[in-house]
């Protein structure tokens, strides 16, 4: 048994002025401040409950029509460009105009989706749309896979340049959806790393030789940094530390091959008395060659770049991209492999400063001879959408029943 201590022991004064000893057995009340926070935070889920349930039931809608756009639109596709097998023999210049008009519809129906989705476009520097018909290379800075998209909105109101462009992308798209309308294009899919590097390189030169001039192809883009901004970046820092370059953050220095090879093949050639390009046959006018780069930087409001998930599901609030246009004349480019590179580098360099004013202001400046910096608003006709849209649905419709027929006639 243990011994209380007496009210008047040195034991109960320490005691007493130890204050009450505190319940082991009973936990605290939660305060009238942490149930007031809870309420809110459920007030607050509440309210957003409707507004996620729109998102998601949005989001799924999207989702179903694009999988039926893409069921109808590229086997119609498909099918219209075996039916004009012959007129390939007898016209080819002719049967890849049509087949050009068709890829731009499509690149129009990819458009169309972050479009209806508020994911806009608006324009800075120089007007492309003055050499839209010359033949010219593209080289854009690569954040995301929704940059592919920006390019297929933005440049559908630049006349026939959809229509004669031949991309180069990694060569993971060639698994995609659309993969199979881009070879028949003839766009042209790299496969990225040092081991495959110099056995691409000659791929490319011998795929530009034989279909870009024979397609009348006029537009190329390429992305020089060989990948996404978020996965090269490390790597770049370190290789411009190593080699005394300069410090980028908002882009990646560029690798040099691939350029350096278009520019041999539809430059170089040409100088040489030769049709640049390769392959010239099938084409009844001379080309001049190749006469602009265009250097091409494309802005995300607060660097937040959109994929192709948010592009295709639109649960993105609404989201403008800048687009930032410079063009300069193939006679100021170098064509030797050091200066080319020291070129290029050079454009980047300028890349990371037209950003590094973007994000801190909101816009890019203004150019050179320019007091202000002015924007254009790109648009697409809805009347347009909605035809392109309506013509791949019926065609869809009619090849089904036309291989349904043909189908019942043999079995």
């Amino acid at each position: 048994m243990t011994a209380t201590p007496g009210p008047g022991t040195p034991a109960a004064a320490a005691a007493a002025a130890a204050g009450p000893r505190p319940c082991r057995r009973s936990p605290l009340a939660p305060t009238e401040k942490d149930r007031t926070d809870a309420n809110v935070r459920m007030a607050v889920t509440v309210e957003e409950a409707p507004w996620m349930g729109w998102i998601v039931a949005k989001a799924l809608m999207r989702f179903a029509f694009m999988v039926a756009n893409n069921l109808v639109a590229i086997p119609s596709y498909i099918c219209y460009v075996i039916i004009l097998q012959p007129l390939r023999v007898l016209d080819s210049k002719r049967f890849w105009y049509i087949e050009g008009l068709m890829y731009k519809w499509l690149l129009g129906m990819v458009a169309s989706w972050g479009w209806y989705a508020g994911y806009t476009v608006m324009e800075w520097g120089e007007d492309i749309k003055a050499i839209a018909k010359d033949e010219a290379v593209m080289l854009v800075n690569h954040q995301a896979t929704g940059d592919v998209c920006t390019l297929m909105m933005c440049l559908q109101d630049k006349g026939p340049v959809v229509a004669q462009m031949m991309w180069l992308m990694d060569h993971i798209f060639k698994y995609t959806n659309f993969g199979i309308v881009s070879l028949i294009h003839g766009d042209f899919f790299i496969r990225q790393g040092r081991a495959y590097r110099d056995q691409q390189l000659l791929v490319l030169k011998k795929h530009l030789e034989h279909n870009y001039r024979s397609r009348d192809r006029k537009w190329i883009v390429l992305f020089p940094e060989g990948g996404f901004l978020r996965k090269r970046r490390e790597t770049s820092q370190a290789f411009a530390k190593k080699n005394n370059l300069p410090f980028l953050t908002h882009v990646t220095l560029p690798r040099c091959g691939a350029t350096n090879i278009i520019l041999k093949a539809l430059v170089a050639r040409q100088e040489n008395g030769s049709p640049a390009g390769g392959d010239a046959r099938g084409l009844e006018c001379k080309s001049r060659g190749l006469q602009w780069i265009i250097d091409t930087t494309i802005a995300y409001p607060k660097a937040e770049p959109i994929d192709i998930q948010t592009w295709i599901l639109g649960y993105r609030k609404p989201t403008v991209t800048h687009v930032h246009y410079r063009i300069f004349p193939i006679g100021d480019v170098p064509l030797e492999t050091e200066d080319l590179t020291s070129w290029l580098y050079q454009r980047f360099i300028e890349k990371e400063d037209l950003l590094s004013h973007f994000y801190k202001t909101g816009a890019f400046p203004p150019s050179q001879g320019q007091k202000e910096a002015v924007s254009r608003e790109m648009t697409l006709s809805n009347m347009w959408i909605f035809l392109i849209q309506s013509f791949a649905f019926l065609s869809g419709y009619l090849w089904y029943h036309i291989i349904q027929y043909f189908y019942h006639c043999l079995f």
